[in-house]
C-alpha cells in the first residue's frame, strides 16, 4: 500500500504502527549516514596537511551543500505526511466508538448498539489480582474486535485529556466542546494498555486505558452478555 515500505503488516499491532516504526527506522539510517560523513570530512581537514583556499570559498560547493539537505528533507518529508494522514483517515468503519475523558476516568459508548456504554475506573492497588499490572488495570475492559476499521470519537467533558495507546500509534487529545477522531485497527488478538498522557490535574496519573483485542464471534457474544 506504500511505496516507501516493503514489510509484512503483522510486524506490528497495527497498520499505522507499523508504518510509524519502518519511518523510524528508514530516518534512523538516514542520520547513521549523515552523521558518519560529517565524522568522514572532519577527519579529513584534521589529518590532511594541505589546504586549498578555494575550498573555504566556492560556488559549485555550496550549491551542492544546499541541495543535498533539501533533498534529504523532501525523502524525509513524503513518508512522514503519508502517515500523519493515514493516522486520521477512517475508511468504510465497521462500528463508532465514543470516547469521553473526565476527571479522572474514561466513558466509552458503542453508538452503533443499543445501551451499550460504561465507564472505566482504574482498579486500586488492594484490589488487584495476581498477575494484574498496577495503575494499568481497570475494572471495565474496553472491548473491540480486531481486523476491523473501527472510528473513534474523541471528547473531554471538563478538562483536555488525551487517549493514547503507544503500542497501537494511537494519541489523541480529548478537549472540551470539540470531537477528534482516530481509526483502531488491530493486527493481533491481545491486551492493549494505555494513559492519559495529558496533564490534566491531581490524578492524572490514575487514568489508564485497556483495550482487549477479539475476535469479531467473541465481540458478539459480549455485547449480548453486557446488560
Amino acid at each position: 500500500m506504500t511505496n516507501w515500505f516493503m514489510f509484512n503488516f503483522q510486524d506490528s499491532n497495527s497498520y499505522i504502527m507499523t508504518l510509524m516504526t519502518y519511518f523510524h527506522d528508514f530516518i534512523l539510517i538516514i542520520l547513521m549516514i549523515i552523521m558518519m560523513f560529517i565524522l568522514y570530512i572532519i577527519s579529513w581537514f584534521l589529518v590532511n596537511k594541505f589546504v586549498d583556499r578555494e575550498i573555504m570559498h566556492n560556488q559549485i560547493l555550496e550549491i551542492i551543500w544546499t541541495l543535498i539537505p533539501m533533498i534529504i528533507l523532501i525523502f524525509m518529508a513524503v513518508p512522514s505526511l503519508k502517515i500523519l494522514y493515514l493516522v486520521e483517515e477512517v475508511a468504510n468503519p465497521f462500528m463508532t466508538l465514543n470516547i469521553l475523558g473526565h476527571q479522572w476516568y474514561w466513558s466509552y459508548e458503542y453508538s452503533d448498539f443499543k445501551n451499550v456504554e460504561f465507564d472505566s475506573f482504574m482498579i486500586n492497588s488492594n484490589s488487584l489480582n495476581s498477575g494484574d499490572f498496577r495503575l494499568l488495570e481497570v475494572d471495565n475492559h474496553l472491548v473491540l474486535p480486531f481486523m476491523m476499521n473501527i472510528r473513534g470519537l474523541v471528547s473531554s467533558l471538563d478538562v483536555i485529556h488525551s487517549w493514547a495507546m503507544p503500542s497501537l500509534g494511537i494519541k489523541v487529545d480529548a478537549t472540551p466542546g470539540r470531537i477528534n477522531q482516530l481509526m483502531l485497527n488491530m493486527n493481533r488478538v491481545g491486551i492493549y494498555y494505555g494513559q492519559c498522557s495529558e496533564i490534566c490535574g491531581l490524578n492524572h496519573s490514575f487514568m489508564p486505558i485497556v483495550l482487549e483485542s477479539t475476535n469479531l464471534l467473541f465481540f458478539f457474544n459480549w455485547l449480548k452478555n453486557f446488560n
